[in-house]
């Protein structure tokens, strides 16, 4: 598997999310169509699994969470950004999301880890949310899809 591979999956995905509106229907459509146990889901969690296992996703650390934007915000993903981040028992920075977020929740090992109190499967974030991304109850994968790849993290003082 490689990153290219990775890349052509997921812009078929996001070919399919291009110009919806980031809100509960699309979160419903996602879990319903590519969420946990779908054929789509397997396929990204496996690919997922093996890029960290290469070392070209989750290449950074920093605050105790392995992370890593995979790909910029471009055309052939439908303007979408893709970060991948390894979180075990963790809440990460808080930060908003301009143009909203769609994760997908990958948990690792025995799979009980929840993302915001989430299962697996899919969460989208509308336009203007904001949240302390948090795994519990183990270990997960999270892959954020990004309008634009923005994001924007609140300042501590």
């Amino acid at each position: 598997m490689s990153k290219d591979n990775f890349h052509s999956q997921l812009a078929a995905l996001t070919a399919e999310l291009a110009g919806r509106p980031l809100d509960a229907a699309l979160d419903r459509w996602l879990n319903t169509t590519h969420g946990a146990g779908s054929a789509s889901y397997a396929a990204l969690k496996a690919r997922c699994i093996e890029g960290v296992a290469q070392g070209w996703l989750c290449d950074r650390e920093g605050g105790g969470i392995r992370y890593g934007r995979v790909f910029k915000a471009e055309d052939a993903l439908h303007r979408f950004s893709v970060d991948v981040v390894d979180m075990q028992d963790i809440a990460g920075p808080h930060h908003t999301h301009p143009q909203g977020e769609i994760d997908l929740i990958l948990p690792l090992d025995d799979g009980a880890a929840t993302f915001d109190g989430r299962p697996a499967g899919w969460c989208v974030y509308p336009p203007g949310s904001a949240h302390r991304p948090t795994v519990a109850q183990g270990r997960a994968l999270v892959l954020y899809l990004l309008p634009e790849g923005q994001i924007q993290f609140t300042k501590t003082p």
